[in-house]
């Protein structure tokens, strides 16, 4: 098996010369590779058909492309009568028809007698894919710009059986998508507080420009804003893979704010000033305060530090304590 493994890999893997070569194709499809169509598209191809293969859109979350050959099972019988062939750097697109082209040959593999066959093709540097038993790997890294590539089948023998002339193999192609995504954090100012300074840090290092659109490997990520104009803000975010997450933080303006709970009929009064609607927040200078809550003739004082920056709850319960003893 490993020996098998290594023909194909030798065959499939070989850099061609650099030049390029004039040949006809018969193009039956076009494959369109994009985030958008992560299940990729399957095109009938005969013997003699090739396929287009375009890149559509955002690239950065692609390690690869993936082809996925599909043969019928009567190709079992007929090993060694067709090759797989892939150009890139083609001299124009075509369309469908046949088309007089000129491009450079990446790769040649003769078609094994399996069912399925699979190749991967690297589109950036530490792709991280390897040729295994279900997969074969281009050795070169394919740039983008070198698409559209074009996938052949193609006769190596003469004297073509009938059968095979016949036959309908399906490709498969989509993308190999890294376990990264991105994230644009946007801010929104109070309207009294625009311009000022603050400190951004994202999974605990500070970062600069942090409006910029940044790649992140999927999962959980923190996030930090550290400021003497806003309050500071604490909070964590998920990417998804190959999705881009637009998170808005709101900055908020860092007077302290405070707010009072108690009975219906509780009077409240804060450096001994009464507070009418206790229950709705209101801002207030850091220092130093007393709290009194009165209810009739029953009397509860408290001392409080405000710093900036900081909301604050000060409520009074009324509860009873119940005890049992012989």
């Amino acid at each position: 098996m490993t020996s098998r493994i290594g023909i194909l890999v030798l065959l499939f893997l070989i850099t061609f010369q650099s030049h390029a070569e004039s040949f006809r194709a018969l193009v039956d499809g076009i494959h369109t590779v994009s985030l958008s169509q992560p299940e990729g598209i399957t095109v009938p191809l005969s013997y003699i058909s090739s396929s287009l293969i375009v890149i559509e859109g955002d690239t950065r979350f692609f390690r690869g492309i993936q082809l996925e050959l599909t043969s019928p099972r009567t190709f079992l019988n007929h090993r060694g009568y067709l090759a797989a062939v892939l150009y890139g750097s083609l001299n124009r697109v075509p369309g469908v028809g046949v088309a007089d082209l000129v491009g450079r040959r990446l790769a040649f593999d003769p078609i094994p007698a399996r069912i399925q066959t699979v190749y991967e093709i690297p589109i950036r540097e530490g792709h991280g894919l390897r040729t295994s038993p279900f997969a074969t790997v281009l050795t070169d890294v394919v740039d983008p710009s070198s698409f559209p590539l074009l996938f052949r089948l193609m006769p190596v023998m003469q004297g073509i059986p009938g059968a095979v002339e016949r036959m309908v193999f399906n490709l498969n192609v989509r993308p190999i998508l890294s376990n990264e995504g991105a994230v644009r954090i946007n801010f929104r100012y109070p309207d009294n507080l625009r311009g000022r300074p603050f400190t951004v840090l994202l999974n605990g290092e500070i970062i600069e420009n942090p409006g910029n659109e940044r790649v992140l490997r999927e999962g959980e990520h923190s996030l930090v804003v550290l400021s003497e104009d806003y309050r500071n803000h604490s909070s964590r975010f998920i990417v998804e893979r190959a999705k881009v997450l637009d998170l808005m933080i709101e900055l908020q303006d860092p007077t302290p704010l405070l707010i009072f709970e108690g009975p219906e009929n509780a009077r409240v009064y804060l450096n001994n000033v009464f507070i009418p609607n206790p229950r709705v927040f209101r801002p207030v200078e850091p220092g130093f305060y007393e709290v009194r809550f009165q209810v009739g003739d029953f009397t509860v004082i408290r001392s409080l530090t405000i710093q900036r920056g900081r909301t604050y709850r000060v409520a009074m319960s009324l509860d009873l304590d119940i005890t049992e003893s012989e």
